[in-house]
């Protein structure tokens, strides 16, 4: 219903099934600009990622929101085991070519990447070796979640994938998964420009932001990014060959996002992983008294033992 009035991504994207918003190549060739240097971003919250998951003793991890391999990356580094999924395989792409140009390091040879859709997630990963017996943990990361729309109403898509993350946790792992802090993007209407803990990337001009109501209720944020085209020609090389009119196509890109709001997130956890599951949130890595407005709020919620 709501794309049938309003256009939630950029023209040539496939409306059937699980959206791929990625589907026509433009943001997932200049996401990396966007996001920053790898070093650069993952710096900022390596040691949260990592720190939650060594003192939980992890080995596995299921990354269901690989994209173009940032976090999986670095967890690789780190040693530990990871199979990354994503249901893109425009954003993939990278994370291949990066696992290939690093073969012959043992840890990056052993690097599993599988295309994967969170409403049938066993299914897609049957054939993976571990994904039966479940994971240490699983990672959904980079408001990667809030891709996933909610048409009907009633968030039945929602309690489905996270249902499907949950059953890929081993009793005793956990689940890390994030958003935007969408409770003061709806109250604002607008959406923080600049920086922030994840995005870390020197060619973003602008971020505008739309708000749709359905009935009263906020039911999709879309953001229209624009990168500074000008400063990457000058930089990158890919697209110093270009001409001007595919430079200026390529600097301009539409996202659509469920704004997720805190409180009912947390409900949602609580019903993929029962009641009595133990849940954290932070802001922006940080306690969430620490941080008045942050950008990204940070949920972990483990497992119990049955």
């Amino acid at each position: 219903m709501v794309d049938s009035i309003y256009r939630t991504r950029s023209l040539g994207v496939a409306a059937v099934g699980l959206p791929d918003q990625y589907a026509d190549g433009k943001a997932a060739k200049v996401w990396e600009l966007y996001i920053g240097c790898k070093n650069d971003r993952t710096s900022v919250y390596k040691e949260f990622i990592c720190g939650h998951l060594k003192k939980r003793n992890c080995k596995t991890v299921l990354d269901v929101a690989c994209g173009t391999g940032v976090d999986s990356l670095l967890l690789v580094e780190e040693g530990f085991n990871v199979v990354s999924t994503d249901a893109s395989d425009k954003m993939l792409k990278y994370a291949l070519k990066e696992r290939w140009e690093r073969r012959k390091d043992e840890r990056f040879d052993k690097w599993v990447i599988e295309e994967a859709n969170w409403l049938n997630l066993a299914e897609d990963l049957e054939d993976i070796e571990g994904a039966k017996e479940g994971f240490d943990a699983v990672i959904c990361l980079g408001n990667s979640f809030a891709h996933l729309p909610d048409f009907g109403g009633e968030q039945e898509n929602h309690k489905v994938a996270l249902a499907n993350f949950a059953s890929m946790v081993k009793p005793g792992g956990f689940l890390m998964i994030d958003h935007r802090n969408y409770d003061a993007i709806i109250d604002l209407g607008v959406v923080p420009q600049g920086k922030n803990v994840y995005y870390q990337g020197d060619f973003m001009d602008d971020i505008k932001c739309s708000n749709l109501y359905v009935n009263g209720k906020p039911t999709m944020v879309t953001l229209d990014y624009k990168l500074n085209i000008a400063k990457i020609m000058q930089t990158h090389k890919e697209f110093a060959k270009m001409d001007e009119v595919s430079a200026m196509s390529n600097s301009k890109f539409r996202l659509s996002y469920y704004p997720h709001k805190r409180e009912r997130f947390t409900e949602l956890l609580h019903e993929a992983f029962g009641p009595g599951a133990t849940h954290e949130v932070y802001a922006d890595f940080e306690s969430v008294e620490k941080i008045k407005l942050p950008a990204y709020y940070i949920h972990t919620i483990e497992k119990p033992y049955i």
